[in-house]
């Protein structure tokens, strides 16, 4: 696989940067190869349309292909359920997967498959800082773990969101038919539920997970 090259014109403060595209699985890049200001990274996913890119605690970029089908429809339900009840709840703001979170006290920067938010939050955000990747942790967080996704990353990822404040994150493993329940305290295991149920955080929201057991195609 080749190697990402730069190709920048400091006098037009423009960043060029052009990819690869994971042939299988993610492609990890070591931290100083990508740049870390958020016009940078904004101009960086222009670039590169179509890939999901996030960063670790520790600065390693972790560069994603686009999803396959399974994938694609499980996420796309997902977040439509979310943002429906968002728009009926009006408390908070739901997010897609194209949304980057500056998780507080480190380097990461993660997209989960579908968020959450308090409205006040992110009302307490000044106009910049809700132009770009918002510089929190959601309140509330749902991931859907792909073929390719190593259980240790999983398990890292999910602890990581603990440890900047998340108040509820689920994450489901479509293989084997389970989700995970992720509270800042403890995680526990639910064997193919056909709903979840968020309350009391999220007053009211049930996910139906009919579509991820058993998808349409």
């Amino acid at each position: 696989m080749r190697t990402a090259e730069f190709a920048a014109s400091p006098a037009a403060a423009r960043l060029s940067l052009r990819l690869p595209v994971p042939e299988e699985g993610a492609l990890r890049l070591p931290a100083e190869l990508l740049p870390s200001s958020d016009q940078e990274l904004l101009a960086l996913c222009a670039e590169n349309p179509g890939l999901r890119i996030e960063r670790e605690a520790g600065g390693e970029w972790i560069v994603m292909p686009p999803t396959g089908g399974y994938s694609g429809h499980w996420g796309i339900r997902v977040a439509a359920q979310l943002q429906n009840w968002a728009d009926r709840d009006g408390s908070g703001v739901a997010f897609d997967s194209s949304t980057g979170f500056r998780l507080p006290g480190g380097l990461a920067l993660r997209a989960p498959d579908a968020a959450w938010v308090r409205r006040d939050r992110l009302m307490a955000l000044s106009e910049r800082e809700r132009r770009g990747f918002l510089p929190l942790c959601p309140d509330f967080l749902i991931e859907i773990a792909s073929p390719s996704d190593r259980r240790a990353d999983l398990d890292a990822k999910m602890a990581e969101y603990r440890a900047s404040g998340l108040r509820l994150g689920w994450l489901i493993l479509p293989d084997s038919r389970s989700v995970e329940i992720w509270t800042p305290t403890e995680t526990t295991v639910l064997a193919a539920p056909a709903t979840i149920s968020a309350d009391p955080l999220l007053s009211g929201f049930v996910l139906d997970l009919a579509a991820i057991w058993q998808p349409p195609f």
